[in-house]
């Protein structure tokens, strides 16, 4: 295998690929889709989770907390990269990522056993949190051991072609987490599914555990990693030396802030933040909206691996920074599209019928409480709450202080009210307030949901598989990028850490983000500027700092020497 991995460059680009690394591709990326699976439940299954897990708040604060549940394991998934990452260069590549995915499994497995807000109060939420952040560490592990593994297997020159095959498995994993729903959802009733069906999904992981673990134990040691070890010349501090050392520390910084952090939010705003809109802003029917990015996805997905073998030819930089760049200009037209598409009534609606929340700005909060510890209980806070959940636009006009916030439609005008001030008859207020806003934006033709037999299809599907094409161009290569700008003996701790900040909590946190900004703004559009803020950063500092790395042989310019055998300068 290792001899395989020094094949020169025009016999690898003739050869057909062996039937090992076949099995390493196909073991690696099978094991890696499982993970992924596991993974992008809590996010699938967001309005489930919700009602089950944070049934104690109102329905606004509830999907806001599950959306942070879903990001904790974002968070946490660069503090996995630095804990599975030195342990992936000093025991191994294979073991550590069979460990991963073991924890991945056990903790997919509690979610689906673990009972509601109503039987455990709130104990339930917080080990709902405490299995996100499990699976968080142990992806956190196992995306740079099956990067490496894999790159460490592929013949120079076809790279970015074989790591490409591990770049499908994160949409892969999410395809499969969306065909497994739909699949529950049509064959039982609504009340069943929400009763307890959507909790088999996350039972039938522990199946998948076992047979990733199976597959995995027939994978031999990545040969690299096995001739360092017999030469005894592996890091024996790698965090150290990944990231104590200047010249290996600043290629981590330039891989984040050049390369991951834009990757991630176009990756996420092109899958994730697609899904949430379609269901909490469009409010598109949730079988419909998963058949749409199902549909797009499985359209899309070969466009991984296209654009892992065109970076083989011409690059790594000019595709992932030219996604970037094409994210950062089509992100509001395809959105903006999209809503023409899904919910025509709504968009008519949002240009024919202008809304102004007229209140005194002191009162008005930023409606984004990540701790928990706020209430939003203002005249304000509730006017603007009620707008941002039925998907209306609005503008803030100011009002002197001690005015109640008031909603203008036209020329109805409904007053809201302060909650503590209501005391004992605040839910009386609040039922009739609810009912007055919902007659008067209904009146002004916003629709309580997206009317199937307007929504058009082919339209809908084409612009969601835009959306996933420069998802491929900006994941497809990166995988090659990133192991080709670390030294073997750092290899798995260098490339672990910026992918994770970068697709933990640039992209891992969008979500929230947008929809905070969404609120705060008055506009369904302005989360976006999130998305185009940083693609347009990692396009200049990527341009500026990032080297093009397809032609380095990681094998023989690639240093595996130790620190003081070599210069510094051999890391770049």
């Amino acid at each position: 295998m290792a001899a395989q991995a020094r094949i020169p460059r025009s016999d690898a680009e003739v050869r057909p690929m062996s039937a090992e690394e076949r099995k390493v591709i196909i073991a690696s990326s099978a094991g890696t889709v499982f993970e992924w699976y596991d993974f992008y439940l809590a996010g699938s299954l967001a309005a489930n989770i919700s009602a089950n897990f944070f049934s104690g708040v109102n329905p606004t604060a509830g999907f806001i907390f599950t959306l942070l549940g879903f990001a904790a394991g974002f968070a946490v998934r660069p503090f996995g990269a630095l804990f599975f990452g030195r342990l992936g260069d000093i025991v191994g590549r294979k073991y550590t990522f069979l460990v991963t995915m073991t924890l991945m499994g056990i903790a997919t497995f509690i979610v689906g056993i673990l009972p509601s807000y109503g039987t455990w109060g709130i104990l339930s939420p917080i080990l709902f949190i405490a299995c996100r952040l499990l699976q968080g560490l142990a992806l956190g592990g196992e995306y740079g051991g099956a990067a490496t593994y894999v790159a460490e297997h592929a013949p120079h020159g076809r790279r970015g072609f074989y790591t490409s095959w591990i770049q499908t498995t994160a949409t892969v994993g999410l395809f499969l987490s969306l065909l497994v729903i739909l699949g529950l959802r049509l064959s039982m009733s609504p009340a069943a599914f929400a009763e307890w069906g959507w909790r088999v999904p996350f039972l039938v992981s522990i199946i998948l555990l076992a047979v990733s673990i199976w597959i995995r134990m027939q994978l031999a040691e990545s040969p690299a990693f096995t001739k360092m070890k017999e030469e005894g010349t592996h890091s024996k501090a790698p965090l150290t030396e990944a990231f104590g050392r200047w010249d290996n520390a600043k290629i981590a910084i330039f891989a984040l802030l050049g390369g991951t952090a834009g990757q991630a939010v176009v990756w996420y705003g092109g899958q994730f933040y697609a899904l949430f809109f379609l269901t909490q802003t469009l409010k598109m029917d949730p079988i419909a909206a998963n058949y749409a990015i199902a549909g797009s996805l499985a359209i899309g997905t070969p466009f991984f691996v296209l654009f892992g073998w065109l970076s083989d030819k011409i690059g790594r930089k000019p595709i992932v920074l030219g996604g970037c760049l094409l994210g950062a200009i089509l992100y509001f037209p395809l959105f903006h599209a999209l809503t023409s598409a899904v919910n025509p009534t709504l968009e008519a609606a949002l240009a024919k019928s202008p809304v102004t929340v007229v209140a005194n700005d002191a009162e008005c909060s930023f409606q984004f409480n990540p701790t928990g510890t706020s209430s939003f209980t203002s005249s304000c806070d509730i006017a603007k709450s009620f707008l941002a959940r039925n998907s209306v636009n609005y503008t803030n006009v100011a009002a002197p202080a001690g005015a109640v916030a008031k909603i203008k439609i036209g020329e109805k005008e409904v007053v809201a009210f302060d909650r503590l001030a209501a005391g004992a008859e605040a839910g009386a207020k609040n039922a009739a307030f609810e009912k007055a806003a919902t007659e008067a934006i209904r009146g002004a033709g916003y629709p309580a949901g997206a009317d199937p037999a307007k929504v058009n299809w082919p339209m809908t599907i084409l612009i969601l598989t835009a959306l996933v094409i420069l998802v491929t161009m900006v994941y497809g290569p990166m995988a090659a990028w990133l192991v080709e700008m670390f030294p073997t003996r750092i290899r798995y701790s260098g490339m672990s850490l910026p992918y994770h900040i970068g697709n933990g909590w640039f992209g891992g946190f969008l979500p929230p983000t947008a929809f905070a900004i969404v609120a705060a703004t008055g506009d369904i559009f302005s989360g976006l500027w999130y998305v185009v803020a940083v693609a347009s950063g990692t396009f200049i500092i990527g341009l500026l700092f990032v080297p093009e790395t397809k032609d380095r042989d990681i094998f023989g310019a690639d240093p595996i020497e130790p620190p003081h055998r070599r210069p510094a300068s051999a890391d770049l």
